[in-house]
């Protein structure tokens, strides 16, 4: 399997030895255990790695006593923690570590926000960095494969998207089914765990259909209505989904002017090749009526990763009128507003409105010939 580097290694090992931990978010199967275990394979017998869903790990770690945790691990320089969620104290066995045993580096890694952050972050405060791991992005692949190679790649991008194992599957019917797998064997796994999940069906039915509308604005209330709940449930099952990193949502941009319309939303997958696979179409672009939506969702999620790496903050939106007037995506950075359209094929004009309303904005259209600058 090729090895493809991923940025945030080097971000990483620039932060280690600084008495604080170091924690990696991220999907399940993004590559979170083997950036950790390549970070610590250069400490040699200083370094170990524990994974946390071993009852034997776990009983030797949960327990918030000094001493305990200091016998288990003092021997290392660097200790990785692996699937910390699944320790019920996670947050205060890390304080402690970091508190009283600061010669200790720790590395915890958390497939899941809403459970890890929960746990972590009240007793953290000042004592973390946080890093999120996406699956694969094109900067990444930029430092492996020529861009005449990714332009080739791009295609099967938007078909099967870049979670590592299925990046680098040796074929089209490997890809699928390492992805249905993530989907059916991964991808419920942290959500049906959550306490205030209690039926997978309704999270299966919930995420066909955002996949079906993908890139389009969304509805509470029609959601709800389609799938027999109340807008309250609805609202919290997208909650939870985002914030295990399955779906992201972008909200409309607005400065109350009258036409603009400003309470909607719109909902994107971090992964294509998962969107693909909850509503089985994994076709080839020629046979598809949805390149568009797929080409748009590939741009803002590439979007997202780089500013990511870059560790840039931005306010991110979509503009729309109510005679229909939009943009794709909208970033907002020290007061001022840069719009993207995103067009696979052919090019868009920013809505004359915008640009009177919004003067200084900034327009780009982002098609297949030139969207490597967005996404690096």
């Amino acid at each position: 399997m090729q090895n493809i580097p991923r940025i945030a290694q080097k971000q990483i090992e620039s932060r280690l030895f600084k008495k604080k931990a170091i924690i990696i978010y991220g999907a399940r199967q993004t590559g979170k255990t083997t950036l950790a275990k390549n970070i610590i394979s250069q400490y040699g017998e200083d370094a170990y790695y524990f994974d946390c869903e071993l009852l034997s790990v776990r009983r030797n770690i949960e327990i918030p006593e000094v001493e305990k945790l200091r016998m288990f691990l003092g021997k290392y320089k660097i200790a990785v923690l692996d699937e910390m969620q699944k320790l019920p104290n996670a947050g205060v066995i890390l304080k402690i570590l970091v508190d009283h045993c600061p010669e200790i580096q720790i590395i915890a890694t958390g497939s899941s926000s809403f459970e890890l952050a929960n746990k972590i972050s009240e007793p953290m405060t000042g004592r973390a960095i946080r890093f999120m791991l996406y699956p694969f992005s094109l900067a990444e692949l930029d430092r492996k494969f020529s861009r005449v190679e990714i332009d080739a790649k791009l295609e099967n991008i938007m078909r099967f998207g870049v979670y590592p194992e299925v990046f680098l599957a040796e074929s089209e019917e490997i890809a699928k089914e390492r992805l249905n797998e993530i989907v059916s064997n991964y991808l419920y796994k942290d959500i049906l765990a959550f306490e205030g999940v209690k039926k997978s069906g309704i999270i299966e039915n919930l995420l066909k259909l955002l996949a079906l509308q993908m890139g389009s604005e969304v509805s509470y209330n029609e959601l709800a209505q389609n799938l027999g709940v109340s807008r309250i449930t609805v609202q919290k099952y997208i909650d939870i989904l985002e914030q295990s990193f399955i779906i992201f949502v972008l909200r409309a941009f607005s400065r109350n002017l009258r036409k603009e319309i400003s309470k909607s939303m719109k909902i994107y997958f971090y992964d294509l090749g998962v969107r693909n696979s909850l509503i089985q179409n994994f076709n080839n672009l020629s046979l598809r009526n949805d390149v568009g939506a797929l080409w748009e969702n590939l741009m803002i999620i590439e979007r997202l990763k780089a500013n990511s790496h870059k560790q840039r903050g931005c306010n991110k939106y979509f503009w729309r009128t109510y005679d229909q007037k939009e943009i794709d995506y909208i970033e907002e950075e020290g007061g001022k507003l840069s719009a993207f359209e995103f067009k696979w094929n052919g090019k868009a004009k920013l809505p004359k409105e915008f640009l009177k309303n919004y003067l200084g904005s900034e327009f780009m259209n982002i098609a297949k010939d030139n969207y490597f600058n967005f996404v690096l």
